[in-house]
């Protein structure tokens, strides 16, 4: 009994200690949502630019987590989680000095390290709970995104107060900091270990599964294009509706708060409904909110027998603040339903089966902002971003719907003989 209950406390110390982990990282790797806005100005980018720049942190974290949730199987997540962390100080620090463009982006690639952390952490808190309650788990863990919304609360106002660089160097003593406090609580299990000689390449194999390319889809939507808009926002916010930075980055955080912290929920929600049924309709109120969302701010005249009337048609700054906060709400539960799917498929490859899907989400949104940009410049309509997320989502209901919703008794071709039965 002593020994189970050291144990659970061990594993709560781990669960808390790895989120605040998670969380920092998230905050180091948005870093650019906020402070690339002046660094835009100064620099005199174009959308595309723009949208290069804050993805190439992206780019990083994302072609790392496959060898870091492998890593993790072999190694264990706290020694993997503290290097990783380690690594990312000294590129942090030196953002607040970059001068160039190009300073920029090599920099940037160096401090995407950071966003690496989510496939340690994964399988590293994972293995601590039982079966039934990894899908929680997981979902604590994964509410570190809300880092993401940190980023828009502190960065603001430290470039407000003393200009874009401190923001580096203020970020860089926090994960500093973070490093320590994770040693310091975080524990080790050598029975968590997965003593394998599988290679890089070996694991690449698992791309051949189908069902390990359809969750890479899912997660390509509700964690890439969380990503993909929570850098994205703060300047359409203040481009779209001519907003101050602050209330910008307050706004955005309607989308960016909510798309982390109730990732918990959504591992609660699939341990008791089970991952396809959530993941089924967070595509459904996706698909919903970005078709309203898309609609790009309308004038048309038409003539009456009155004489030519005029109308507008578009979203005020209110409800497109609301469709975002349910679209965030939307992609926290698909986050973490998407790792239930991968904890109950491959419960002995977790960390590297979450590396893959993990690294087709994080590639998500590392493509998808410098595609925002390159639409803006090409038809100079802010609301196309949404417009081609809506198209990614239609991709996914469609194969969920052949792969998954066909084959279950209430809407496929068994539907008759389910109701028969009973």
């Amino acid at each position: 009994m002593a020994s189970e209950l050291r144990n659970q406390r061990k594993a709560w110390s781990v669960l808390i200690v790895s989120t605040l982990a998670f969380t920092v990282c998230f905050m180091v790797w948005m870093m650019f949502g906020v402070i690339g806005i002046p660094i835009k100005k100064a620099l005199d980018l174009n959308s595309t630019q723009f949208g290069l720049l804050m993805a190439t942190p992206v780019l990083t974290g994302s072609l790392v987590r496959v060898p870091l949730g492998i890593w993790t199987d072999r190694y264990g997540g706290r020694i993997v989680m503290a290097i990783l962390m380690a690594l990312t100080v000294p590129a942090i620090w030196m953002m607040s000095y970059a001068t160039a463009y190009w300073h920029f982006l090599t920099i940037g690639l160096f401090v995407g390290l950071a966003g690496g952390s989510f496939s340690v952490g994964t399988p590293y808190v994972a293995r601590w709970f039982p079966k039934n309650r990894q899908g929680m788990a997981m979902g604590v863990y994964g509410a570190g995104n809300s880092g993401a919304a940190v980023n828009k609360f502190v960065a603001p106002v430290l470039l407000v107060a003393f200009g874009w660089t401190m923001v580096p160097q203020v970020y860089a003593a926090i994960m500093l900091g973070t490093v320590i406090l994770f040693w310091l609580f975080s524990h080790s299990d050598p029975s968590h270990l997965v003593p394998s000689n599988v290679t890089f390449k070996d694991q690449l194999k698992a791309l051949k599964d189908p069902k390990v390319i359809k969750y890479c889809q899912y997660y390509s939507i509700v964690f890439g294009g969380y990503v993909a808009l929570s850098l994205w926002m703060v300047q359409y916010y203040v481009g779209e509706f001519g907003l101050d930075i602050r209330v910008a980055a307050l706004l955005a955080a309607a989308f960016s708060l909510p798309g982390g912290v109730l990732r918990a929920i959504g591992g609660i929600l699939s341990d008791k409904f089970g991952a396809h049924k959530v993941t089924w309709w967070v595509m459904w109120v996706s698909w919903i909110c970005l078709f309203l969302l898309s609609y790009p701010q309308t004038d048309f005249t038409i003539m009456t027998v009155n004489g030519p009337q005029s109308f507008h048609i578009g979203l005020n700054v209110y409800t497109f603040t609301g469709l975002m906060f349910i679209l965030g709400i939307s992609w926290a539960f698909g986050k973490a339903s998407v790792f239930k799917y991968i904890s109950d498929d491959y419960p002995k490859n977790i960390g590297a089966i979450s590396g893959i899907v993990g690294l087709a989400g994080g590639m998500g949104g590392f493509v998808l902002p410098i595609m925002f940009g390159a639409l803006m410049d090409l038809t100079g309509i802010r609301s196309s971003a949404f417009m081609l997320m809506y198209g990614v989502v239609w991709v996914s209901l469609i194969w969920m719907y052949w792969t998954e919703v066909r084959k279950t008794p209430v809407m496929g071709t068994e539907a008759k003989s389910f109701s028969l039965q009973n």
